[in-house]
């Protein structure tokens, strides 16, 4: 299929180079245009503007949060104007549901179709084209967007007709990942301040309790306290806790262990954790224990 990409961030480069290997003819924009180097190196073909991206059957982007997808969607030059009657825009972004349901309406406006697919996955697991994604979206636009999802994914898993219930699958996952690692968190914490041995501790649970892909990818890198480069950046697991949050509050549910882990997140981003993995929240479970 002819392929547009917007965003090359550490999972936007990992899966246009699943979208090459898939045999796609793919069409790449980054703001900043260098980072499109090494997939042009390989055959795509570097867009100047979101709008140049738009010019096949679909746009996949993969940007940092709704601001972001806004601009490249509503902006000058962007998505909505430009992508053809009938084509097809793939949000792979955790993004909020209200911005899912608002791009639903608008690009349905304009006669053309939205299909939310986030998805589960580090960079390396993008790059292998081995990400698990949610699919939500009017039957016909996700079966032809689908050549497209395979090239990127292990599994597609299917959630419904309605755009935004992908983004709160995806909103809910991502809870579940924050309150795993605080719990690591804490849990390493305790046992390295009574002087126990952690690395045994993860070891004995990895393999027992816990096989489970999120202990084994982030209790090692917790132990070892081995945070940057991120994989997973800590201001976007802040992001996501509070687009949860959201979600919870327009649906009067309450979320106290997602508050609990958004003030984590806060702890980490006022010690300076910017640059950090979301495992750093180790780092702030081991200062709050006076380590």
């Amino acid at each position: 299929m002819k392929v547009g990409l917007i965003g090359l961030g550490l999972m936007g480069h990992g899966m246009g180079e699943s979208l090459l290997r898939g045999g796609h003819e793919l069409t790449v924009y980054n703001r900043t245009a260098s980072k499109a180097d090494a997939l042009v190196a390989k055959g795509a073909r570097l867009a100047k503007s979101p709008a140049d991206a738009c010019r096949g059957d679909l746009v996949v982007t993969m940007v940092a949060d709704d601001a972001a997808l806004e601009e490249v969607t509503f902006g000058a030059h962007g998505i909505l104007e430009n992508l053809s009657a009938g084509a097809i825009h793939v949000s792979a972004s955790t993004i909020s549901v209200a911005l899912a349901e608002r791009l639903t309406d608008e690009h349905a406006k304009a006669g053309q179709h939205f299909v939310s697919a986030p998805v589960f996955g580090r960079p390396q697991v993008a790059a292998a084209g081995q990400l698990n994604i949610l699919a939500a979206g009017a039957a016909d636009p996700v079966q032809r967007a689908m050549p497209v999802l395979e090239s990127m994914g292990q599994k597609v898993w299917p959630f419904g007709e309605r755009p935004s219930a992908a983004n709160l699958v995806k909103l809910s996952g991502n809870f579940m990942i924050f309150a795993a690692v605080e719990a690591l968190a804490e849990s390493i914490a305790l046992l390295r301040k009574a002087g126990v041995d952690e690395h045994a501790f993860v070891d004995m649970m990895t393999n027992t309790l816990f096989a489970a892909p999120i202990y084994k990818i982030y209790a090692p890198l917790i132990t070892k306290q081995q945070y940057r480069p991120p994989g997973f950046a800590a201001p976007l697991g802040a992001k996501d806790t509070r687009l949860a949050l959201a979600a919870g509050e327009s649906l009067n549910v309450p979320l106290p262990l997602a508050s609990l882990v958004r003030d984590k997140f806060l702890a980490l981003l006022a010690r300076g954790g910017e640059g950090d993995d979301i495992a750093a929240l180790g780092k702030v479970a081991a200062e709050q224990a006076g380590m």
